[in-house]
């Protein structure tokens, strides 16, 4: 008996040792504008234990240490370090800006821009906010609020939104995923479907308006999209989401972290699943998202990191826009689409896209000494899929529908015809237009401290491309086959799902950059001098115009030099008040469509001229304790750009114009300001654009849908408004927060001068008038985000509506004849729009 009570003092004791043992460090984490950082890492020095902030930048750390060291850190932000010893509450700990504190992420140490440092235009947006406003709105539009920033859902597939920075599309836009350029190499664009799953693994993104922090040679004409996704998560734990919203929408994910282990080793796996019918007819959607990242600590001065994501979708698409009075006839209003029909029963997206891009990239962050560093990155990317669409020798079957004008196409009419046909094959069938690549590339960037005070930055930028474009066939709507004779190496086939037709060629791009940076920084002043050269390669190969025995079947390769040289300074007046300037000199390769200039491989522009790019920015920025504005002027002047535009035919189809030696000048003004009371936050920008085109063009070559060059036209456009963005943008914002964890937002947005988009045959004569301007509008978008404990878990509720009060407004235009709203081409906005999710953390 005396044993056993000795036994349960001893026990007693341990446990009591245990549990006074316990250290518990709290604080609340901020940026220097004394705004909450959610997720910032809080880890115990010497140990591999930790905890992250929550949603106001508060943490609750336990440990059996009674005194040490905490790291308190934060991607684009210096680490910090505070001692401890017992129970202690840090308070409020600020930390700085600073783009040296993203080893994690390795390359994007040289395309983060910091404030009051980076002499540049910049706006940046943290994880809280994307999850506390996207909802189930398309990513871009996340940036609405932006200055100079207009983004529109176009026909309202899903991650079919578009953005224009500037007045610029995507295609003179960068984007850059983790310091990783991902626009496509051959013409540019950024087709957002293809990272539909990106809002899930975000960590931070960052809008830098014109020339752009990145010391890469990207298309930084209107700005640069940084985009930094998560690494691995301090914690070991996770969560598991799900959403809710109008017409279907469903969203389902998981996302699973081991923690920081002993042996330096951490993992970080997310998984979700979207779903829904559309809020415009015929675009049901169905997609994948995944994110996978694995890093290793492996010793002081050497770490790497593997990070893999993608997002495998498919949705139904509205391609054609249509008359206002249209929309008003339909029975469906703004949201009638002609692009999708019914066959035994069932829908068929006539128009559709479903693409799978990955991005895979493995880095290597070694610090040489306290004042070298080298960080690498291989990557790799690939993709397939592409769009659908309607093919055959009777496409105005397309048009014969389920009762009247509005209702879905009467496919089962096209089978019946089809069948009837018997060895005649199918007159229409549908087909889709695949552009599968693959896409490999290393990043490399060296940086070393030559004094206190000066910075060198070095690097090389290598990428290989291989794009596969053909058209195949997808449902023969009945038919045995259909008949095709385009390619030359087999004529007269008898088509079958899944043959390719019509066109099939490879495009081939080469990317040979160098880089070089020099940065003075002192407390007051950060001055740099970037230079960038490039040489962009271009070999085109066609299977189906030429026989595999002639040598025009493979061009030789076509090489164009460009560089940039670009440099500015900030200078910190005081703790409260900066200015900056910056201005840069680009030279750009031409796009691919430039040199091949119709779909072939003998018209060849092999002296196509390089874009040129002039820009010049002057920038104020004032940081109070609870008020901070920036105000900038920017001025870029384009010649010889290079355009690929797309347009509607009166008969349905879709003509391409290739459009060379455009001149344009982009000018305005951007105000963005921030002011900070105990439990409100109120937020808003303004932005005056003034987009013009600055000459007039000849010989303009027009395309069918089957690449076949059909006319050539004058463009007279001199002094017309650039068009497809509003020129004019406001935005006010308010957060409340009503108690702990619970915060309630506002948002109003204002967009006016947007001009319609004009198709080149409609501008042959001089003295062509401005296109058509629809009307400004405004929309006013709420949330509600309610945090709350079930049992030990964090759980949080958010309910966002759109368009609260249901505003309809047009938000693209095509322009018409006369140039009025009565023969104009539109997608309406969306109209009110909910989204309700909840998140568990265990």
């Amino acid at each position: 008996m005396r044993n056993l009570k000795n036994w349960l003092m001893v026990v007693m004791l341990v446990s009591t040792s245990i549990i006074f043992g316990q250290t518990k460090l709290t604080g609340k984490i901020v940026d220097e504008t004394n705004q909450p950082l959610p997720g910032a890492a809080v880890v115990l020095k010497g140990a591999q234990t930790g905890a992250s902030s929550d949603f106001d930048g508060n943490f609750t750390f336990e440990t059996s240490v009674s005194k040490g060291t905490i790291v308190v850190s934060f991607v684009g932000y210096e680490t910090k370090t505070l001692t401890f010893s017992g129970n202690t509450n840090f308070g409020t700990i600020s930390l700085k800006p600073s783009a040296e504190s993203l080893d994690e992420i390795v390359i994007t140490a040289v395309s983060f821009a910091v404030d009051r440092k980076t002499p540049i235009a910049v706006s940046t947006i943290k994880a809280d906010v994307i999850e506390n406003k996207l909802g189930s709105q398309e990513f871009p539009e996340i940036l609405k609020s932006t200055p100079g920033v207009y983004a529109t859902k176009s026909g309202g597939g899903f991650g079919d939104g578009r953005l224009n920075l500037r007045g610029f599309n995507s295609e003179n836009v960068a984007v850059m995923i983790n310091g990783v350029p991902v626009n496509d190499m051959e013409n540019g664009r950024v087709y957002w479907s293809n990272w539909a799953g990106l809002a899930d693994v975000t960590s931070a993104m960052q809008v830098q308006r014109g020339l752009g922090a990145s010391k890469v040679a990207v298309p930084s004409i209107g700005g640069t999209i940084n985009i930094i996704s998560k690494t691995t998560d301090i914690e070991k734990g996770g969560n598991v989401s799900t959403s809710v919203g109008n017409d279907g929408y469903q969203k389902y994910g998981i996302t699973v972290s081991t923690g920081l282990l002993d042996n330096g080793f951490a993992a970080t796996v997310s998984a979700a699943k979207v779903k829904g019918n559309g809020y415009v007819d015929g675009t049901e959607f169905e997609g994948y998202n995944y994110f996978v990242n694995i890093s290793k600590q492996i010793n002081d001065n050497h770490k790497i990191s593997l990070t893999s994501f993608g997002a495998p979708q498919r949705h139904g698409q509205r391609q054609n826009q249509n008359l206002i009075s249209t929309y008003r006839n339909a029975e469906s209003g703004i949201k009638f689409n002609p692009d999708w029909g019914i066959k035994s029963g069932s829908v068929v997206h006539v128009e559709d896209n479903f693409y799978h891009k990955s991005q895979t990239s493995l880095n290597h962050y070694w610090t040489i000494s306290d004042k070298t560093n080298l960080s690498t990155a291989l990557y790799a990317s690939w993709g397939s899929g592409g769009g659908g669409g309607t093919a055959g020798t009777n496409r105005e079957l397309f048009q014969v529908r389920i009762g009247g004008f509005d209702q879905p196409i009467d496919l089962d009419n096209i089978v019946e015809i089809n069948r009837a046909n018997g060895a005649l094959g199918s007159e229409a069938f549908l087909r889709a237009s695949r552009n599968d690549h693959s896409w490999y590339g290393v990043l490399s960037t060296f940086k070393t401290e030559l004094t206190d005070n000066i910075s060198f930055i070095g690097g090389v930028d290598i990428r290989s491309y291989v794009g596969k474009h053909f058209r195949e066939v997808t449902d023969l709507l009945g038919g045995e086959y259909a008949y095709d004779n385009s390619d030359v190496n087999n004529p007269n086939r008898a088509l079958q799902v899944g043959d390719k037709f019509q066109y099939n060629n490879d495009g081939e791009v080469g990317w040979q950059g160098l880089f070089t940076q020099l940065e003075y920084n002192t407390d007051d002043l950060s001055t740099f001098l970037s230079v960038a050269a490039s040489n962009t390669s271009y070999r085109r190969i066609d299977y189906f115009q030429y026989l595999d025995s002639d040598p025009l079947q493979t061009t030789d390769k076509y090489n164009f030099f460009g560089y940039s040289v670009k440099g500015g300074a900030n200078y910190n007046i005081d703790d409260q008040n900066n200015v900056f300037a910056n201005i840069g000199y680009f030279e750009r390769a031409p796009i691919f469509t430039s040199v091949f200039l119709q779909f072939d491989n003998e018209h060849i522009n092999a002296d196509a001229e390089n874009e040129k790019i002039f820009s010049a920015e002057l920038g104020y920025g004032f940081r109070g304790e609870k008020f901070a504005a920036n105000i900038n002027i920017y001025r870029t002047q384009w010649n010889d750009r290079t355009l690929t535009r797309s347009f509607q035919n009166p008969d349905g189809t879709f003509g391409t114009a290739n459009i060379l030696g455009v001149n344009a000048l982009h000018q305005g003004v951007e105000l963005d300001f921030t002011y900070r009371l105990p439990n409100l936050t109120l937020t808003g920008m303004v932005s005056l654009g003034d987009w013009t085109w600055a000459n007039d063009l000849e010989n303009i070559q027009i395309f069918d849908e089957e690449q076949n060059l059909v006319n050539t036209v004058n463009m007279y456009i001199d002094g017309l408004k650039v068009s497809d963005a509003a020129q004019t943008t406001a935005a006010l914002g308010l957060d409340y927060k009503i108690m702990e964890k619970t915060h309630f937002t506002v948002d109003f947005n204002y967009f006016d001068d947007l001009y319609a988009r004009y198709d080149p045959n409609d501008r042959g004569t001089p003295n062509a008038p401005q296109a058509w301007k629809a009307p400004a509008y405004t929309t006013f978008d709420m949330s509600l985000r309610y945090g709350f404990k079930i049992g030990d878990l964090d759980t949080t509720l958010i309910g966002r509506m759109n368009n609260v009060f249901d505003t309809q407004y047009i938000a693209d235009a095509t322009d018409g004849a006369g140039s009025v709203a009565q023969t104009a081409l539109v997608w309406f906005g969306f109209g009110r729009t909910f989204n309700i999710s909840a998140k568990i953390r265990f």
